[in-house]
């Protein structure tokens, strides 16, 4: 029944104001009409006089022609089967995520539901929320800590993507890490990202790097990298992580501090047309991953293709056999005479 209902249309319903008129002529037909002119206080004896009256033809024959009628008007109604497509197209834009998962990421500063979380955690989950609302854009993804390791092609199977952004990992005690070569190679990491961006033919390419320290490692500077990715029309979205209290273990570090290089991130945001964000808390991240979706905006066009199919011819069919049923019903069993 719901199928009919989205599926069923009548092109000109106008036309079903016929049936009006045609009930009123039935109700007419059904009333009681003028009194008999001769009365006989008794019908016996007019038994003998002709054989019983049948009544088939008003019983069958009536309810067929106006069925018959209602068919026929919903026929001139012009009634369709109608299919409706979507075509979408969408030109999407081409975004690399440089994701740090250097060990200082293993430090538990931020907050969520009371608990004290780790930054690789929360920064794993608002790139996920990130991710899921980018649905017509090609996303990538490189894990990067001493080296950048490829975690995901520039694609548009956001399900895979999203599933090896859940299996990142630190380079622990275990060295079961995603990076095994320790270290926070920006630059690198950069480089990487707009190599695999240059060969997209995307209306925009942009690369989102999110990290909680300064460059210590790679053969190529940040800076060098962000003026590479300039040139090939690339725009670098710098994003900091972690409060200035937050400080690694004594087991990574034996002098522990904090290594942000705001100046240089700033640096690449200015240079590439991009921008530089620190979030501090949950919220500030969060925040800063809404304004970048809002400032990377992908249009998309969505055309409706609509495909009727004709109805008509069958309920002009149902119309003739109905009325050709009645008439049938006429001439076998006749209708009083009156």
């Amino acid at each position: 029944m719901t199928s009919l209902f989205e599926h069923f249309r009548l092109i000109q319903p106008g036309w079903l104001l016929l049936l009006l008129p045609a009930l009123v002529l039935l109700i007419l037909r059904r009333g009681r009409g003028a009194e008999a002119a001769v009365t006989f206080p008794n019908l016996a004896v007019l038994v003998s006089l002709g054989s019983r009256v049948r009544h088939l033809a008003w019983n069958i024959g009536i309810p067929l022609a106006f069925a018959s009628i209602v068919f026929a008007v919903i026929a001139m109604s012009r009634p369709v089967w109608r299919n409706e497509y979507q075509n979408r197209t969408a030109s999407g834009i081409d975004i690399m995520i440089a994701f740090d998962v250097s060990l200082s990421m293993d430090i538990d500063d931020f907050i969520d539901r009371g608990q004290q979380v780790k930054r690789i955690d929360v920064a794993k989950e608002v790139v996920d929320q990130f991710i899921s609302r980018r649905t017509d854009d090609r996303v990538g993804l490189v894990a990067f800590a001493g080296r950048p390791v490829s975690v995901s092609p520039i694609t548009l199977d956001h399900q895979w993507l999203r599933m090896g952004l859940g299996n990142l990992q630190l380079n622990t005690e275990q060295d079961n890490g995603t990076v095994k070569d320790q270290g926070t190679a920006i630059g690198s990491a950069l480089a990487a990202s707009a190599i695999r961006l240059d060969s997209r033919e995307a209306k925009s390419k942009i690369i989102v790097l999110l990290t909680d320290g300064a460059s210590n490692s790679g053969k190529i500077s940040p800076i060098e990298a962000a003026e590479h990715a300039k040139t090939l029309g690339i725009k670098i979205y710098t994003v900091a992580i972690g409060t200035k209290e937050g400080r690694v273990s004594r087991g990574i570090q034996r002098f522990p501090r904090q290594e942000f290089d705001l100046p240089t991130l700033k640096k690449i945001a200015v240079l590439t047309g991009g921008e530089n964000y620190w979030a501090q808390d949950l919220n500030q991240l969060q925040s800063t991953f809404q304004t970048i979706d809002n400032l990377e905006k992908t249009e998309t066009k969505t055309q409706t293709v609509t495909d009727d199919k004709e109805l008509f011819p069958w309920f002009v069919g149902i119309s003739l056999a109905l009325a050709l049923t009645a008439a049938a019903a006429g001439v076998v069993k006749p209708s009083p005479a009156s």
